[in-house]
């Protein structure tokens, strides 16, 4: 869309994209979790099949030396030795099997919030998008989902599997013998204290960090976006500068975080020295009393240095896996800023059907955040189903934004628009936009092969489907001419397409939307240019039979509609036909002589 006099730039303190909890990001991925019970439970069930067949060696090797003392056959140590065997082979196959559900386990999450994340983001009005800046929405979309993705590859599976086999070395130290059991457990504290002082801390600070990097990247698009304005006034240092600044304090957030996961290492290998030397202590003074074996208290020692090995795992990926939490609380965050993820992208819920819907405006008052005053003020009027209407108006009257608000893009501060007998204010994204599709001059062409590019409107549209939807906006010869038909690549990388065809694919796509109502703001905004008459003909056919809200930035456009709403100021000063406003002999009638005069003429 070209027309940007109506809108005001959000405020230079925006509110972010909402970040949750992380006991409600730990909820969602449980209601996840419990939509694949059978993943869930064999995940669970080879990890922890796993771990026990890891320990069972050392368990056993305490047996080994009760027989030995005790003299015992060969034929015992055989058993015992093969015992040890199988059970290495089998939990190495738990285990490798443990590896490759929790992966898949995690790819299945990671989808969802990726998908979900997506369609969140492209579910919020354009008003909310603005506010919080492109670089947060990036940073979540793109830089959240990579570091997500790294730990739930390597980081989250190793904690899980870690932490179950600390359980399991546990249980096993008790299973030796119970005060040898307590002597271990008496580390325990040691490492939930050392836990209590560094989660508290550091998961703020991941925070923060993941909120730097996505300043950074706001200021880089930014800039770049507006390198011609940077590079007229000569910002290039100040540019520099603020890209700088953000660096910077990425930086920093990244040394305070790997100094803080430093002292939490030094006190898990504080409370690694506790145990170890308790269980030696106790484990001596039970063998001098007699009241425990050799084979006990040998094993004990070697079950709790088992542990080493897991805490090492957990404390040497923390630093990743708190990276990964802090990005999965933003990306629920977004999941929950918009009820869109959960309702975005069913083509059931697209209408299989035209049916006509009228369109009522009553008493739209409208102001964007930080404007003084408002942009439309107490706007009234109505499109019978089936009917057109054109809006006319000088630059800065309110005509972009009334479109806006009819396709639901922006939400009134008061009154209300109403598409048959829903109040859009009560619909959500999916009804919002089964009833209302939205064409502008700004379109985007999608980099793949052309018949995918028209499916974004109808997933399920047969190759039928879309040659009748490319016949009726005039398309279908070139298509068929390009090299390979709709399956020819376009957008970047493929086939260069100039602004004509691009507004032809756009009006396929509302074809195949079938939404019944239509809003179009400069569709067709070229002027005298090669293939002008040609859009407004595939326009033309493309909202045959629904209802059409025309933002007229030509009195061509305007006389082809029903009726004509002039707007001034924010108001609607004039309504009627064609004939019944040039006959009225007010702004309508001198913007009419005005065309006529100067047939080259282009409302802004």
């Amino acid at each position: 869309m070209t027309t940007t006099e109506e809108r005001v730039a959000p405020p230079a303190d925006a509110a972010t994209l909402r970040t949750t909890s992380g006991r409600e990001a730990a909820r969602w991925v449980l209601s996840r979790c419990r939509e694949t019970p059978w993943l869930t439970a064999a995940t669970v069930l080879s990890t922890v099949a796993g771990a026990a067949l890891q320990m069972l060696p050392v368990l056993l090797l305490g047996r080994v030396v009760d027989a030995v003392v005790g003299g015992e056959p060969r034929s015992a140590l055989l058993g015992t030795g093969a015992l040890m065997v199988v059970s290495a082979l089998l939990g190495a196959a738990a285990t490798a099997a443990s590896t490759y559900l929790i992966g898949r386990l995690g790819a299945d999450l990671l989808a969802h919030l990726r998908e979900g994340a997506v369609r969140a983001v492209l579910g919020m009005p354009v008003g909310r998008v603005e506010q919080v800046g492109r670089g947060d929405v990036l940073s979540r979309v793109g830089d959240d989902v990579a570091v997500l993705s790294r730990g739930i590859r390597a980081a989250i599976p190793t904690v899980f599997s870690a932490g179950v086999l600390v359980a399991v070395a546990t249980i096993g130290m008790f299973g030796l013998d119970w005060r040898l059991g307590l002597a271990g457990a008496c580390a325990l504290p040691a490492y939930g204290l050392a836990l209590r002082w560094y989660l508290p801390r550091s998961a703020p600070l991941y925070r923060k960090q993941r909120a730097a990097q996505a300043d950074r990247a706001q200021a880089l698009i930014s800039g770049l976006n507006g390198i011609g304005t940077v590079r007229a006034y000569r910002l290039e240092e100040a540019f520099r500068e603020k890209v700088a600044t953000d660096s910077r304090r990425v930086r920093d957030h990244g040394i305070e975080v790997f100094r803080l996961f430093g002292r939490f290492v030094g006190r898990e290998n504080r409370a690694e020295f506790i145990g170890l030397v308790l269980i030696l202590l106790v484990g001596y003074v039970l063998l001098e009393t007699g009241s425990a074996g050799l084979g006990a208290v040998s094993a004990a020692p070697l079950v709790f240095h088992r542990l080493f090995t897991p805490l090492g795992a957990i404390m040497f990926t923390f630093d990743e896996a708190q990276k990964s939490g802090a990005s999965l609380t933003r990306l629920v965050g977004v999941l929950t800023e918009s009820e869109a993820e959960r309702l975005v992208g069913h083509p059931d819920a697209a209408p299989h059907g035209i049916a006509p819907c009228s369109v009522a405006v009553e008493g739209l008052t409208f102001g964007y955040p930080g404007a003084e005053e408002p942009v439309l003020r107490d706007v009234s009027l109505t499109i019978p189903a089936g009917g057109s209407l054109a809006l006319v108006g000088a630059t800065g009257a309110g005509k972009s934004t009334l479109a806006a608000l009819v396709a639901g893009i922006e939400t009134p501060q008061s009154g209300s628009v109403r598409i048959g007998a829903s109040d859009l204010a009560d619909l959500d994204e999916v009804a919002a936009r089964a009833l209302v599709s939205v064409l502008t001059q700004e379109t985007h062409v999608f980099s793949g092969p052309l018949a995918e590019d028209l499916r974004l409107a109808a997933p399920a549209a047969t190759d039928a489907e879309l040659a009748g939807a490319l016949r009726t906006v005039g398309a279908a010869e070139w298509v068929e001419a390009l090299p390979e038909g709709p399956a020819t690549p376009v957008g970047e990388g493929g086939e260069r397409l100039d602004g004509t065809k691009v507004a032809q694919l756009a009006l396929a796509r509302l074809v195949l939307g079938r939404a019944p109502v239509v809003v179009l703001d400069e569709s067709t905004a070229e002027a005298g240019s090669e293939g002008a008459a040609e859009l407004e003909r595939a326009v033309r056919a493309a909202c045959a039979g629904r209802t059409t809200l025309f933002v007229a930035h030509r009195l061509t456009q305007a006389m082809a509609a029903d009726r004509i709403a002039v707007l001034d100021a924010g108001r609607v000063v004039e309504q009627g036909s064609h004939e019944e406003l040039v006959a009225l002999g007010g702004r309508y009638a001198e913007l009419w002589r005005a065309w006529r005069g100067d047939s080259r003429m282009r409302l802004s």
